[in-house]
């Protein structure tokens, strides 16, 4: 079973958000996401400053398997970005919910949060095969 830490938020692409004291939202892909794609090669991550709407495709992860988009899991503007991805994108396979983080997004609407899946609800997804 993959690991679903209780602290975060979690999208239906199998992204993860935590919420930050300044509000911004570091996102990265869940346990099972880097357990589906296989051996990560490469990482393109937004740009800082670049803004985006919740559900637009943000960042693309290439693995051995295939390529896979990554979403914006709200709107808002890219504050900064994981460059360590760029020399060593297994960093999101070994340590998918600390140092293999993607980006962080300072979120036009905090309420957005909100609308994220709890843990719980992100475990029943897994459940129900999606």
């Amino acid at each position: 079973m993959s690991e679903i830490p209780t602290d975060l938020k979690y999208t239906d692409e199998h992204e993860w958000v935590r919420r930050e004291d300044s509000g911004t939202l570091v996102v990265g892909l869940t346990d099972y996401a880097q357990e589906q794609l296989g051996d990560l090669v490469y990482v393109d991550t937004p740009e800082v400053g670049a803004s985006f709407a919740a559900g637009d495709v943000c960042a693309v992860v290439e693995s051995v398997k295939a390529a896979s988009d990554v979403y914006s899991p709200a709107g808002g503007e890219v504050v900064a970005v994981n460059e360590n991805l760029d020399d060593a994108p297994e960093l999101i396979s070994n340590d998918p919910y600390g140092d293999g983080w993607l980006f962080e997004l300072a979120p036009e609407d905090a309420a957005e949060w909100e609308d994220l899946l709890a843990p719980d609800q992100y475990e029943e997804l897994l459940d129900s095969g999606a």
